[in-house]
């Protein structure tokens, strides 16, 4: 069975993550290699987080002798709840990771109660 040229030029990956929460911050990294900055979207409606975009075909000069990364499109979407301020969510893509910063309302953070 042969393969259009269009399906293996374009694949769907599905990029590796960590998730971290400490004091009030919940922070989501997202490995990125080969994709820019101008190539991902981030988004937040209703609970859901989401990233996606693509990673673009290099044509280099000459011919591949190895070729095991292509050009992909990917999706990554979080639930997110009430807890998560979505006015302070940053991001930032530094060396092929996309950090975001999701931080915690003051009243979803514990608190500590004094006993009278």
């Amino acid at each position: 069975m042969e393969q259009s040229k269009e399906l293996t030029e374009r694949r769907t990956i599905v990029p590796s993550c960590s998730i971290v929460e400490d004091e009030g911050l919940v922070t989501v990294k997202i490995e990125m290699p080969g994709v820019s900055k101008d190539a991902l979207e981030v988004k937040v409606e209703g609970n859901e987080l989401s990233v996606f975009g693509e990673r673009r075909a290099e044509n280099p000069a000459g011919t591949y002798l190895v070729r095991e990364r292509r050009a992909a499109s990917f999706r990554k979407t979080f639930t997110i709840d009430e807890t998560i301020a979505r006015d302070k969510i940053d991001a930032s893509l530094v060396d092929g990771i996309l950090t975001m910063h999701l931080h915690i309302t003051e009243a979803a953070k514990p608190r500590r109660i004094e006993i009278g």
